[in-house]
């Protein structure tokens, strides 16, 4: 989540205290915001489940994890910056102890944010501990944050996050019970939110009225039925859980030891999903609409394979999100198959800056060109996305430096011309190469012999669902909650603090 407050340079004096992305090492992709779990399952291992499923989501973020258990009226929490693998191991596992966990990992800067911004949030109301996880972002925090200030509430983090976990104990302490208190707080938000929230008494399954961001329910095997919640059905399969269903756009699932009740909260509810999940965000593996979404990113690639055909030599994908589209390519337009890059699986875990002449020297600390295959061939690269394109001018000259004859690049997306403010990291838009340039521009600046997109409309008939259940702000600026100017403006200045 970015910080909801208006920031002045003096507030992040180095980088490795600054939550936002600098443009000079800032990933060329969009970034999630985070990955939410919850279990409510009685004489289970909570602490150690919740850490396997949030590695398995390890993906949606990697600045910062942390679990939350429930033990009765006690709470017990862990947190800090790091991947899950660092945050946590068999020593912490065992000091938290209970019968229900929630758990998150959030989304990744280039240096570390704070410690104090790292969830799950845990608020103290008079029914107890609330310990509350979010994938997603508020678009009217200015507001709640001030109602909130008016009341007294003791905020001391820049999250919006812990502002839903204050709007909730706000609500509880004013005599509603933990139901009824969740679903004011939720009226009072606007935006993105999938919520897991833990209680003394169970845990919650929220989605905004929109289902803008993702959040599914399994079950483990036993008598009774236990309970699991995750952003993706990948965190369900690492414990053994199996898939029930998604918690719809506007409901409310509350978990207790008398099982799984439903309340759909909001009057006027509208799926529209965030179409780049199914692109770029979550897992290949995951499962959304009855399929997995490597099926649909195959798709992605025969659909754009059907518009922008090119003769040539060989294709494959910028690793590994790029990888089903360009088989998915090579299907529909016979051209082969092949690797033509390998990708160093480990350099993203690292928070070692490397030299000025290195990153000079290209991508290769991450991506390397196989030259045997590349020499002399025409070549088709498939990638998901382009943002600012400092990454894909650095990847073609790389591919002509290993000796491909002609570099053609097919994007299994529509041009990203919008930023976004529901829970995904892009640049203003300024910064959106696709929102200044044509195509012809920006392929004469990638310096490629050939550049197209997906077209918007198959990128939505690929999903074989209804074309208007999703959202593509991103692609098209129609945002299906409307953006405050004053948010606009806060995240063009926080840009600037830092370029």
């Amino acid at each position: 989540m970015i910080p909801i407050h208006p920031v002045t340079p003096d507030e992040y004096p180095n980088q490795t205290d600054n939550p936002i992305h600098s443009h000079q090492h800032r990933s060329d992709k969009p970034e999630e915001a985070c990955g939410v779990f919850g279990i409510y399952a009685p004489e289970e291992d909570v602490a150690k489940l919740t850490y396997f499923g949030l590695y398995a989501l390890q993906h949606r973020g990697q600045e910062s994890a942390g679990i939350a258990t429930f033990e009765g009226a006690k709470v017990h929490l862990h947190k800090d910056m790091g991947l899950v693998s660092q945050v946590f191991n068999e020593t912490v596992l065992d000091q938290l102890p209970g019968n229900l966990a929630v758990g998150h990992t959030r989304y990744s800067t280039t240096g570390s944010s704070r410690k104090a911004n790292a969830q799950p949030a845990v608020v103290e109301t008079r029914l107890g501990s609330l310990g509350l996880a979010h994938n997603g972002n508020l678009v009217n925090t200015v507001q709640l944050r001030a109602e909130l200030l008016q009341t007294k509430a003791n905020l001391i983090t820049t999250t919006d996050s812990e502002m839903i976990a204050f709007a909730i104990a706000e609500a509880i302490n004013a005599g509603a019970d933990w139901l009824e208190g969740s679903i004011q707080a939720f009226k009072r938000c606007q935006g993105a939110f999938s919520l897991v929230i833990g209680t003394p008494d169970g845990i919650m399954g929220v989605r905004d009225p929109n289902g803008i961001r993702p959040l599914v329910i399994g079950t483990l095997p036993g008598n009774p039925i236990r309970y699991v919640l995750a952003s993706e059905t990948c965190g369900l399969d690492i414990i053994g859980a199996e898939y029930l269903r998604d918690v719809e756009p506007g409901e409310l699932v509350w978990i207790t030891e008398e099982g799984l009740a439903s309340y759909h909260w909001s009057q006027q509810p509208q799926r529209k999903l965030c179409i780049f999940e199914m692109i770029y965000f979550a897992r290949p593996d995951s499962v959304m609409h009855n399929e997995s979404l490597y099926s649909y990113r195959m798709r992605l690639g025969r659909q754009i394979a059907l518009e922008s055909a090119v003769d040539a030599d060989i294709v494959f994908g910028v690793p590994d999100s790029g990888i089903p589209a360009a088989i998915g390519f090579s299907q529909a337009s016979g051209v082969p198959y092949a690797e033509g890059l390998i990708k160093n699986r480990y350099v993203g875990r690292t928070f070692i800056q490397p030299t000025q002449s290195m990153r000079e020297t290209g991508i290769r600390m991450k991506l390397n060109p196989l030259k045997d295959v590349l020499v002399g061939k025409r070549v088709i690269i498939v990638d998901d996305s382009i943002v600012r394109g400092t990454t894909s001018r650095k990847l073609v000259k790389a591919l002509r430096d290993a000796g491909a004859a002609e570099v053609h690049m097919r994007i299994s997306s529509p041009p990203v011309t919008h930023p976004c403010f529901y829970g995904i990291d892009t640049d203003t838009q300024d910064q959106l190469i696709a929102a200044t340039k044509s195509v012809a521009e920006i392929a004469q600046q990638l310096e490629v012999d050939s550049l197209a997109y997906l077209s918007w409309e198959g990128m939505l008939e690929a999903t074989g669902e209804d074309t208007n259940s999703f959202c593509s702000a991103c692609f098209t600026g129609d945002y299906p909650v409307a953006i405050p100017e004053q948010v606009k403006r806060s995240k063009l200045i926080l840009e600037k603090v830092v370029v």
